[in-house]
């Protein structure tokens, strides 16, 4: 088998220092990884609020010391937790206005997140009231739509995706992507994420590696494998969610998951398009 090249590869969800959870790489180390193996984008995470301003400094810091000489971009995003006030479209607003490119539906704040970890749901964000999305959040999607940003559907469970989804498409909101709907925290099925890009045509994020608990990670590659082969690699972005000291660095990981890719059958084209092209057009890149 051919081995697989990073070059132009686009990751929409790595975690980086600083955060409160120690990770393997900081913003400018994941920058230099980027820049090694040819990469052409990052998008970093963080549950703690925004990334937009770490990502201009790292695209400063790659102009200053790299010149010309690459052609990699850092770009940031925004967490609706609790740290930033939850669904505030304020929040939203200025991190859009500072170049963030994704948003984020809650994660560790979500109610879904909350119960599944058996924590007390009492100071949840929730997206969903009453069987429709909470007001905020018709806000937050007309701040989106002008910019044109994409939407993750981050650690909500998968009925509150269904109808956050069908808003977020009456919305006018064109970039939807179901954030790792294998783990075991969002929990949804293979029927509802083909339905899902079926009915709403959305792109399912298959990340590398999922967190099962007391520092205990599951390769999601073999599950990865049977959801392309069940929706179509049009439909599939494949991210890595990367960044724990656990796991493989993440260039390391990237190429694993690639490489498995190729090696089970699947096209080093569908690869380039689940990993080059699906991202490029989410972020406006050419």
């Amino acid at each position: 088998m051919s081995k697989v090249s990073l070059k132009g590869v686009i990751d929409m969800h790595v975690h980086t220092n600083p955060d409160l959870r120690l990770r393997a790489y900081d913003d400018f180390e994941l920058m230099e990884a980027g820049i090694r193996v040819g990469a052409r984008a990052i998008v970093i995470k963080t549950h703690q609020g925004t990334t937009m301003d770490r990502a201009y400094l790292c695209n400063r810091h790659n102009k200053i010391v790299h010149g010309n000489t690459n052609d990699f971009t850092m770009y940031g995003s925004i967490t609706l937790n609790k740290v930033v006030g939850g669904i505030n479209p304020k929040a939203v607003d200025t991190a859009l206005k500072l170049g963030a490119r994704v948003v984020w539906l809650p994660t560790q704040s979500a109610r879904n997140h909350m119960v599944k970890n058996k924590l007390d749901p009492a100071g949840c964000v929730d997206v969903v009231r009453d069987g429709k999305i909470v007001p905020e959040l018709k806000d937050v999607f007309g701040l989106m739509k002008d910019h044109n940003a994409v939407l993750g559907t981050a650690h909500v469970s998968p009925k509150e995706a269904f109808v956050v989804v069908e808003a977020a498409r009456d919305a006018g909101i064109k970039n939807i992507v179901i954030t790792h709907p294998e783990w075991w925290i969002v929990d949804m099925s293979v029927e509802d994420q083909a339905r899902m890009v079926k009915d709403y045509n959305v792109i399912l994020e298959r990340c590398y590696a999922q967190n099962m608990g007391g520092g205990k990670y599951k390769s999601n590659l073999p599950s990865n494998l049977e959801i392309i082969k069940e929706v179509g690699y049009k439909n599939v972005m494949v991210d890595t969610d990367g960044g724990q000291t656990e796991n493989s660095h993440w260039e390391i990981a990237m190429a694993e998951y690639m490489q498995y890719l190729v090696d089970n059958g699947i096209p080093e084209e569908h690869v380039h398009y689940m990993t080059h092209t699906i991202p490029a057009g989410l972020l406006g890149i050419e």
